[in-house]
């Protein structure tokens, strides 16, 4: 299995706070501005489904998900 590696957007995160409550393993939110907070870029096999679906549920696109692509050699 290829390892997941996150990386997060603070200029366009809005604080909605889906990926603490989703993913509180691999996000959390800043005291000051609620913005995300990264805490795994690469998280764990165990918290890669909660991760993903943090991803898919960000209401401002603000995680992405970056996979290593199997066709690069």
């Amino acid at each position: 299995m290829e390892p997941l590696r996150l990386s997060v957007d603070r200029e366009r995160c809005a604080g909605a706070g889906m990926c603490a409550l989703t993913a509180p393993e691999v996000f959390d939110q800043d005291d000051e501005e609620g913005l995300v907070v990264l805490l795994h870029p690469a998280p764990p096999p165990q918290h890669r489904a909660a991760a993903r679906m943090a991803a898919g549920l960000c209401p401002a696109g603000a995680i992405a998900l970056n996979s290593p692509d199997p066709t690069d050699s």
